[in-house]
């Protein structure tokens, strides 16, 4: 496991009498951006110095305003938040500073914690995410086929709200966030990943290969399996059918809100690869809302302004799910990559009379939904989705921006450097 800790953030007088290393610029190009993650490669200059002793800070009219920066897991370039609204068409400025010496003190605000049980991300001790190492066993009296690991719960909002719920009574193979498939075919033989009562298959935790934390972002890749039982092959073995990376990170953003990257990178070991039947509900990233959240105090809303009571089966870029919380409202906007199979890609959105007219909350990307998708032997297939977490409410135009910045993200431009 590769642990990522390179960062400086302490200030110092120092840094004027220190050596100037680059200029850059950040372009918006076409479109607004918000509270962007931004990465600089620090490849691209000559005789670079100590990244123990580097500082990073915008250039405005009143003077240069210290950046936090988080060197990557290759330490070959920093990513930083480029923070506020930036207008289209529009630049700012940063520089590059050397300092004479190393800081003596860092600071980790966006922190990893591991257990037995889970990995938890936090920022300045607040939790936002828990992923679930070891599997988590059904409630007493429950079949044990429901078992599972490998998923995100709780989620937290902001302000302290569980948003997400696992092994409700009514769906027990329902898990926080996560992204089994449905309805495939290995072999000809159909294998259900996400339905664990019928004992065909499941996704498990298998592995973890990076924790990264800073002061810009904390963060974990883990190994998943999707496992074939095999149910039903006489003298059969189970085998997994896919492999898949998932990268899991947040981002140091303002006080109020998480930015949160979800990756998931899959592979099939199988000779003639996976079928990956079109169906309602598979794949992509699924999202079981708090019990809290009913037909009465949640709402949904697309891109292309479709609602509770005509989103499924929809498409869109982004979907805003929220509803009434302890801190007077909170929500989720899932964002969909543009280079993202079926994209944008069609929804699952469970109606309003879900669950026996309660009007519970589910919500899903399903890039098969309409269309089967193959995957071969030993190809790499990704998906990968931003969500922006939030207390209070979030209009449609911020959703709209936050998308672009993920869909559409800044060019960096070098202006100098040695």
């Amino acid at each position: 496991m590769k642990t990522a800790g390179v960062f400086f953030l302490s200030i110092f007088p120092f840094f004027l009498f220190s050596q100037e290393v680059a200029r850059f610029s950040v372009a918006s190009g076409d479109y607004d951006q918000m509270d962007c993650p931004v990465y600089f490669s620090t490849e691209q200059i000559k005789n670079l110095p100590d990244k123990y002793s580097l500082f990073l800070f915008e250039t405005l009219e009143s003077g240069l305003k210290p950046v936090k920066i988080q060197f990557d897991m290759k330490d070959t370039g920093f990513w930083f938040v480029m923070d506020g609204t930036t207008l289209k068409n529009t630049k700012r400025f940063f520089v590059l500073k050397a300092g004479d010496t190393k800081p003596v003190e860092s600071e980790t605000p966006m922190q990893v914690r591991k257990s037995e049980e889970a990995i938890t991300l936090l920022k300045n001790n607040q939790k936002i995410l828990k992923y679930q190492l070891k599997t988590m066993i059904p409630p007493k009296g429950i079949d044990p086929a429901y078992q599972k690991s490998g998923f995100i719960h709780p989620l937290w909002s902001p302000g302290g709200e569980v948003l997400t719920r696992v092994q409700p009574p009514d769906h027990y193979h329902h898990y926080g966030i996560w992204g089994p498939w449905t309805k495939t075919h290995i072999e000809g033989r159909e294998v259900d990943f996400w339905n664990l009562a019928k004992g065909e298959g499941t996704v498990r935790y298998a592995g973890l290969s990076e924790i990264s934390e800073g002061p810009v972002f904390c963060g974990f890749k883990v190994n998943q399996e999707h496992v074939d039982f095999k149910k039903g092959v006489p003298g059969g073995k189970e085998q997994v059918a896919i492999n898949e990376e998932l990268s899991v990170r947040a981002w140091n953003l303002r006080e109020n809100a998480w930015l949160i990257d979800y990756t998931s990178v899959q592979n099939s070991p199988l000779k003639n690869g996976i079928l990956l039947d079109a169906y309602r509900y598979g794949g992509g990233i699924g999202f079981r809302a708090t019990e809290k959240w009913k037909k009465d105090n949640c709402t949904v809303f697309t891109s292309v302004g479709k609602t509770r009571k005509n989103a499924d089966g929809t498409t869109a870029r982004w979907c805003r799910v929220e509803g009434e919380s302890g801190t007077g409202r909170s929500g989720i906007l899932f964002m969909d990559f543009p280079e993202n199979k079926a994209f944008p890609e069609p929804m699952r959105v469970w109606p309003l009379n879900a669950n026996n007219g309660r009007g519970d909350l589910f919500f899903e990307f399903c890039p098969i939904r309409h269309e089967p998708w193959k995957m071969k032997k030993g190809k790499n297939y990704h998906l990968k989705y931003r969500l922006f977490i939030f207390d209070s409410r979030l209009s449609a135009e911020d959703a709209e921006i936050l998308w672009q910045s993920f869909a559409h993200p800044p060019k960096v431009i070098l202006e100098s450097g040695n």
